[in-house]
C-alpha cells in the first residue's frame, strides 16, 4: 500500500513527509496552477530535494499529440531526473506515447482513466501506474470501485508489474474503499489525509488515558519525569 500526496505546495509536502508515511508526490497542470510557481522546473527540483530519490515524483505532460508528449517527457527528465514518472492521459495519442516511452524504459503513470478498457489499454502498453479518477467516475454515474476491483484482478491474473494509484477524492471514505477494492496506491490532497486524524474520539481517548496517569503520578508528571 502506497500513500501519495497530490500537491506541489512546498510547505504541504514538507509537513506531509515529516508526519505521515508518504511515498510520493503527484501533480497535474491544475494542481500546479494552485501554487503557480514562477519557475516550473526549479519548483519541481525543489520538490525532489524535499522528498529525496526514494520517493516517487509524478509530473504530467500537457500536449495532446503523441510526438509532443514524448518531447515534453524528455524535457522533464532532462530538467529534473530520470526517476520521474511521466503522467500521460490515456487518450488515443496518449496510449501511443505510453508505448514509446516504455520502449525507452521511462517510468509512466497512465492518468485520466474513466473506463475499465482504458485501464486495460494502459496495462497492455506497460504503464507502471494507472490512475482511475474515483470521484469523477462516480459523478458520471459509474462505479469507480468496480473498475478498481476488475483492473486489480486483471493485474493479478496476468501477472502485470503495474500498480493502481487511485486519484480524484473528495473524502476519506473513498480512499478507504479504493484501497479495500484493490488499489495498490492512492494519491490525495494533504487536507483529506489529515481528516483521518480529526475524529474527536481520538482526542478523548488520549485525554482519558492522561487523566488516569496523572491521577496516579501527579498532574503534569510525564513518563520522562519519573
Amino acid at each position: 500500500m502506497e500513500l501519495i500526496i497530490d500537491t506541489v505546495d512546498l510547505s504541504e509536502i514538507k509537513e506531509a513527509v515529516e508526519y505521515m508515511p508518504i511515498v510520493g508526490v503527484t501533480s497535474n497542470p491544475s494542481i500546479v496552477k494552485k501554487t503557480n510557481p514562477k519557475d516550473f522546473f526549479e519548483h519541481m527540483r525543489t520538490i525532489r530535494e524535499i522528498i529525496g530519490k526514494d520517493r516517487s515524483l509524478h509530473i504530467q505532460v500537457i500536449s495532446k499529440d503523441c510526438d509532443s508528449m514524448v518531447k515534453e517527457a524528455h524535457r522533464i527528465l532532462e530538467e529534473i531526473d530520470r526517476q520521474v514518472y511521466i503522467k500521460v492521459p490515456v487518450s488515443y495519442e496518449g496510449i501511443k506515447a505510453i508505448k514509446m516511452l516504455k520502449e525507452e524504459n521511462i517510468h509512466v503513470t497512465a492518468t485520466a482513466v474513466y473506463d475499465l478498457m482504458q485501464g486495460y489499454m494502459a496495462l497492455a502498453a506497460g504503464a507502471d501506474y494507472i490512475a482511475p479518477y474515483v470521484n469523477r467516475i462516480g459523478n458520471l454515474g459509474a462505479d469507480p470501485m468496480e473498475l478498481i476491483y476488475e483492473l486489480s484482478n486483471r493485474i493479478i491474473m496476468d501477472n502485470y508489474d503495474t500498480k493502481i494509484v487511485a486519484a480524484s477524492f473528495k473524502g476519506v471514505e473513498q480512499i478507504k474503499n479504493a484501497l479495500n477494492n484493490g488499489a495498490q496506491a492512492i494519491t490525495a490532497p494533504v487536507g483529506i489525509l489529515k481528516q483521518i486524524f480529526k475524529n474527536p474520539n481520538i482526542e478523548k481517548a488520549v485525554d482519558d488515558f492522561n487523566a488516569d496517569w496523572y491521577s496516579m503520578y501527579g498532574e503534569g508528571k510525564g513518563i520522562c519525569d519519573l
